[in-house]
Formats: structure tokens, sequence, C-alpha cells
């Protein structure tokens, strides 16, 4: 028996909500830009404001208001980071660390679930008033606009992103060996402080891949599904299918996945460089 589809008029609703709930999030952002902030340690390095805070007591009540039979998994006080079949997972404001430092690089991420596939995905960045969007086979889009992944083939040629865990100081597993080695064979590795915005460039071609490891479904679930929305490829760092859990992400423009996962899991024998 053939599985219903996914309800358009519900997709409908949510795409609009997103928009708005993002574009709210933003706003409050940039209001807080230009006032004292208030920061919270959640662990040695990981961060969270108030603005974190009011951002998603605003993006809830509007996805509430529209999708009210949809639960919402969103990170400022989740018990758990299980990926619900149906339903909204929501990071606020990703790049806090960026952003309590006034830093410019931060944004709003909100994916919607429906039948245990991903759907919907909508980052908003506002301080550049770049709204990315993507609907699972209809493809991506940049303020309206269709985009695609990068064209690069070799890896000399390729701008790569990644990030640090949190609890770098806490566990071994630190990706400074991997930074280091793609560093030397690469133009370039930049560490951007947003996984959700480096998924987003990697699917808009201004980077040619990014990987991370020990990041949650918030950090992941909608930039993932804008680059693969793209063209590209999204795996685990040793080719697995991926599970959206953010544990372990390898986003590319396909042309180089295979490069990639080659360079990642081939350190040199000097291996650690650090920590």
């Amino acid at each position: 028996m053939k599985p219903a589809g996914v309800d358009e008029q519900l997709l409908q609703r949510a795409r609009q909500a997103a928009r708005q709930a993002a574009r709210r999030s933003g706003r409050l952002q940039i209001e807080g830009l230009r006032a004292s902030r208030r920061v919270e340690h959640k662990g040695t390095y990981d961060l969270v404001t108030d603005v974190d805070r009011r951002c998603q007591e605003a993006i809830v009540a509007i996805l509430q208001a529209a999708t009210p039979s949809l639960p919402i998994l969103a990170e400022e006080g989740a018990a758990a980071s299980r990926l619900p079949d149906d339903g909204w997972i929501v990071d606020p404001l990703d790049g806090t660390t960026n952003y309590a430092h006034g830093y410019p690089a931060f944004c709003t991420s909100l994916a919607l679930r429906l039948r245990g596939r991903l759907e919907l995905g909508v980052v908003y960045e506002p301080l550049r008033d770049e709204l990315f969007e993507a609907r699972r086979g209809r493809g991506a889009t940049l303020n309206g606009q269709p985009i695609s992944v990068s064209e690069t083939t070799e890896l000399d040629q390729s701008l790569l992103a990644t990030g640090f865990p949190y609890d770098r100081l806490e566990q071994p597993e630190t990706n400074l060996d991997r930074f280091c080695v793609m560093t030397l064979r690469t133009r370039g590795v930049r560490r951007g402080g947003s996984a959700a915005l480096d998924l987003c460039y990697t699917a808009c071609g201004r980077l040619d891949g990014f990987w991370e490891t020990r990041l949650f479904p918030w950090d992941v679930c909608a930039g993932a599904l804008l680059v693969l929305e793209a063209g590209g490829r999204v795996t685990g760092l040793r080719g697995e299918d991926y599970d959206w859990s953010g544990r372990d992400t390898l986003a590319s423009n396909g042309h180089l996945h295979q490069a990639l996962l080659q360079a990642l899991a081939d350190l040199p024998p000097e291996a650690p460089f650090f920590g």
C-alpha cells in the first residue's frame, strides 16, 4: 500500500510560519546587538544569551500558532536531542559565541520533519538579510532565487569550513588534527562559528565543503537539507548514510566528496598534532 503523501496545506502554512519566525528572530538579534547582552555559560565554552531565549520564545509562539499539532525541538531548554518523526527542529541563534562578542556571523535555523523525513529548511542571516530555503524535492533558494553547489573538482582548489566541539577540553576528539591536514591540502579552511551558515554557504557555492563532529540536530538539519537540495552530498565522516543527528557531518558539492572522505581519514603518522 502506497504511504499517504505530505499534507500540502500544512507545508504551506509551515513555510510561511518559518519565514515569519526566522525574520522575527533576526530582528531581535539585530536589536540585541545595540544593547548590552546577558551571557550565561552552559559549559566552559558553550554560551547562551538572553537574546537566544527571546528569539526562541518568539519562534515557538509563531510556529505553535500556525502548526499547533506539531511538537518543537528547540536548543534552549531541550531535555534531549532525539529527532521527532513529526515536528520542528529549531536553533533560535546559531553562532551564539560570535553573537556574544558582536562578531558578525550568526543566524536562525528552522527545519520541519514529517513522517520521518526532512521536508523544509529555513535559515535566516539578518545582517545580510539572507533567507535560505529548501523544500524536499523542490530545490534550494536564497532570497527566492535558486542556488546550487560549486563546480570545484580538485581538493587543492577547494575552500572548506569546519568547527571545534564546545567540550574539546573534556574529551579527546578536538578536530584539530583534521583541521591541520585539510589546511595543508586545500586553499584554506575557515572556522566561521555557525554550522548552519557553513552549510548554507556550501549550498550556494561560497564554500566547497564542510565537516564537523559533536553537533546537534538543530545545528544541521536545515542546512544539510539545503546542501542536498542544491545538488550536493551529505554523509557521515566515514561515508555512511546521514542520520541528521549532527554527531558526524560531512557536506560537499558532491564532486569532492570522495576526496574529502579519504583526506579526513588519512591522518599522517605524526598525528595527533594536538590533544
